[in-house]
């Protein structure tokens, strides 16, 4: 038997009109493969058996000197000169999410190169990709042209911290759940990675307008530089009810670890619950305001508040044997949380709080994201971009 390596052109090249790409395909090993062909079938001698491969595709030429049979016989269907099971591979990796050679090297499966696979990227799949989300995209917005648009905005980064390459800011039809546009910004671009979450907004609010779309709010999480843009902007926005709970989460939790602060561990939990009461219970900026600070009154079991909103507590007047649980005036425990709960700032967000929508599904989209663009494995920007938009069709479809 003799060997043919890889080379630029297929020998004995045919087309088909059915490539086969839904036929199954099984992992054949040589040595069985070569047991068809090592004899001829008409006098059952000896044959002479060459073979050529190209990635995943085998050929096999056989001639029988005794009888002159001659066959040759091809593993896969051709598409002009390219193997169709080499364009489907290099498909089906890009189009999953999976990483490029690691199975086969482990099992020593002949494969394509990687130079073949970016190749098959670069010819058919990326320009298939953009294309496919275009025309997606062109027609989803299509739909909605006659509606305000009410949007959720959230940027995933392909690393933590402000050391990311990329950053990916996507824009959600809070209606429906369904990614409405998409843009992936890269960090030397503009001049850091701080400054990819404005960019990537203001990317996609600017397609959304050359669409002739209309925005009536947009809901995101507090970044600084995009409350400033928005506001700047004239554009409705409201913050993400769960990153306001994360924020103060985290500073209540510090404070309560402090010296004479324990007392705060118990109200922890009734804290994050009160702000998503505040915001979904409420509509009016104020009345969220008014009901987040009876909080900070009730914490002191104060009957009477400030509040003209609630001027007495709506529970039932009841005299409690946990008196420990109460903070006490003056205490370093209850300066504490009034500078955590009711500073300026604060009470500023809980009135942006949005009431109907949040971002949770778009988290959940960034989980989709990372099927398609793990962290620990780098791409070339429009590898990036087209498994971004291949992540976003898949979220939309499912």
């Amino acid at each position: 038997m003799t060997t043919v390596g890889e080379s630029s052109h297929l020998s004995g090249t045919s087309s088909t009109s059915s490539p086969g790409y839904n036929d199954n395909k099984y992992i054949v090993f040589e040595k069985n493969l070569m047991e068809l062909f090592e004899k001829c079938p008409n006098c059952r001698r000896a044959a002479e058996v060459k073979t050529f491969r190209r990635g995943t595709f085998l050929s096999v030429d056989q001639r029988c000197h005794h009888c002159n049979f001659i066959k040759h016989w091809e593993s896969q269907p051709l598409m002009g000169s390219s193997p169709v099971g080499n364009l489907q591979l290099s498909a089906a990796v890009y189009c999953t999410g999976s990483s490029f050679n690691q199975v086969f090297k482990a099992m020593r499966l002949r494969n394509i190169s990687y130079s073949s696979f970016r190749r098959h990227a670069t010819r058919y799949i990326e320009p298939a990709v953009i294309h496919k989300w275009h025309q997606y995209q062109d027609g989803g917005l299509e739909s909605l042209r006659h509606q305000k648009l009410k949007l959720g905005g959230d940027m995933r980064a392909d690393s933590p911290g402000h050391c990311a390459k990329y950053g990916t800011y996507s824009l959600m039809n809070m209606k429906n759940n369904k990614i409405i546009a998409l843009q992936l910004v890269q960090s030397n671009e503009v001049g850091g990675s701080h400054n990819m979450e404005k960019e990537g907004l203001i990317r996609g609010l600017q397609l959304l307008d050359f669409k002739g779309m209309t925005v009536d709010y947009i809901v995101t999480d507090r970044h600084p530089q995009i409350q400033k843009f928005l506001r700047e902007n004239k554009i409705t926005h409201y913050f993400d009810v769960w990153h306001l709970e994360k924020g103060l989460s985290k500073k209540v939790s510090k404070v309560a670890k402090e010296k004479d602060c324990e007392v705060i561990q118990k109200w922890q939990r009734g804290i994050s619950n009160h702000v998503y009461w505040c915001a979904t219970s409420s509509t009016s900026g104020s009345e969220k305001v008014a009901k987040w600070t009876s909080l900070f009154n009730h914490m002191q079991d104060q009957h009477v508040h400030d509040n003209p909103e609630f001027p007495k507590c709506l529970h039932a007047e009841r005299k409690s044997n946990a008196k420990k649980k109460w903070l006490k005036p003056g205490s370093k425990a209850l300066l504490k949380m009034e500078k955590v709960l009711v500073n300026k700032r604060v009470l500023g967000d809980v009135e942006r709080l949005s009431s109907r929508y949040q971002t949770s599904t778009l988290e959940a989209f960034h989980s989709v994201i990372l099927r398609f663009t793990p962290k620990n494995v780098v791409f070339p920007f429009i590898g990036m971009l087209c498994r971004q938009y291949l992540a976003a069709l898949h979220f939309n479809e499912n």
